[in-house]
């Protein structure tokens, strides 16, 4: 009888396994990516409006690559990337969950598809590879060993093989070179921040790639103060931090001087020498205000004069757009601009070579029920990659 009462239990253990592994499928949330590069957006006259709210959340529903795990070998063409750092920066904390909430405000960027009007483009339809990598794991107990992990992660991805090749020059026809200084032709990191303490150890990164680099830089502060004059520099890694992190990659010579410009610069000085500084550090500025002026076209035009055809890269501080459309932010600047502002400006880059690029100090804990930051946050983004899709990393060989 005891033989017979725990064979029956075997009996029904083993049924239950397989009827567990039976409706395994069936659990599997709606619109899961179970494997790499696997998402499906839809096409011109095709479904839209599915359920973007359902599964895991990647930015904009992209497919999730462990890049820096068990997917180390996996190839892309651009690849996001959070970095959750915020212990450099002055005043509110809380931009570690920056990636997170980023990626929660994208999920309805492809609500109705992902053509970019304006600029005439899907970048997720355009033939290239675009993956969420997840986050670097950074430590929060050790500024100077988070800045490393940054940097090594950052690298790791921007020296890994595209999936795409660069082709030929549409006008043309001919070949296409790459325009990195290694004479490889690498994906582009979007890095999603973090406090901007981040770009630091992300230039130390590109210039592995591209030498001195131009930086187009939108943001409501300079963040090339000295550190004795911000926060006076009490320890050598306390010098580094969201207000210093330009002043250091300048001394680095990771900047090409004179080609690096600010837009949407509104803060307060310790006076003239801060700007007299600023110009040392090889920056051009665009007042916030000037927009009052000479218009989107007119901060456009000084853009593009000031980076030419060089290699450029991209850090946007969503600091740089007024509270009024991004409150969740680590140092709130009034009087800046609008979010369709800084999208305006943002397609007026088309056709620069942007070889990478970030957003930082995205505070969620600060935001509305809305999500007004974060989504704010993921639209700036979403005209950032349709302006890559546009333009490959190539030019034709004199």
């Amino acid at each position: 009888m005891k033989s017979q009462t725990v064979t029956l239990f075997a009996l029904v253990i083993a049924a239950v396994g397989l009827a567990h592994d039976h409706h395994h499928e069936d659990q599997i949330p709606l619109n899961y990516v179970k494997y790499p590069y696997q998402a499906v957006y839809p096409g011109d006259d095709e479904v839209t409006a599915d359920s973007i709210f359902s599964g895991i959340t990647t930015f904009a529903k992209l497919p999730w690559v462990q890049c820096l795990g068990k997917d180390r070998d996996t190839a892309f063409d651009i690849a996001f990337v959070g970095a959750p750092f915020d212990t450099g920066t002055s005043y509110r904390p809380g931009a570690r969950f920056g990636p997170a909430g980023i990626r929660a405000g994208s999920r309805r960027l492809t609500l109705y598809g992902g053509y970019n009007v304006p600029l005439e483009v899907n970048p997720f339809l355009s033939g290239l590879k675009i993956v969420d990598c997840g986050d670097i794991p950074v430590t929060p107990y050790d500024n100077k060993y988070a800045i490393k992990q940054i940097e090594g992660g950052h690298k790791e991805l921007l020296h890994r093989p595209t999936f795409s090749p660069l082709g030929n020059d549409a006008l043309t026809g001919k070949p296409l070179v790459p325009i990195s200084v290694d004479g490889k032709n690498h994906p582009r990191v979007v890095t999603l921040g973090g406090d901007h303490t981040i770009v630091l150890p992300l230039l130390r990164s590109i210039h592995s790639a591209y030498g001195p680099i131009s930086v187009i830089h939108f943001d409501s502060h300079l963040d090339t103060w000295k550190p004795s004059v911000f926060g006076g520099a009490p320890s050598d890694q306390a010098a580094i931090n969201h207000g210093t992190y330009f002043y250091w990659a300048s001394q680095e010579g990771l900047i090409k001087n004179g080609s690096s410009i600010h837009g949407a610069i509104r803060t307060t000085l310790s006076g003239p020498a801060d700007y007299a500084n600023d110009d040392a550090s090889g920056f051009q500025r665009i007042e916030a205000r000037e927009i009052d002026t000479i218009g989107t076209d007119g901060i456009i035009n000084k853009i593009r004069e000031t980076v030419g055809d060089r290699p450029v890269y991209l850090s946007i501080d969503i600091d740089s757009i007024d509270p009024a459309f991004a409150p969740a932010t680590g140092t709130p600047e009034t009087g800046g601009w609008s979010t369709r502002e800084l999208r305006t400006i943002l397609r007026g880059l088309d056709g620069l070579f942007i070889v990478s690029a970030d957003i930082v100090e995205v505070a969620p804990a600060y935001d509305t029920n809305a999500e007004l930051t974060t989504m704010a946050a993921a639209d700036v983004l979403f005209e950032v990659i349709s302006v890559m899709a546009k333009t490959p990393l190539g030019k034709v060989a004199n």
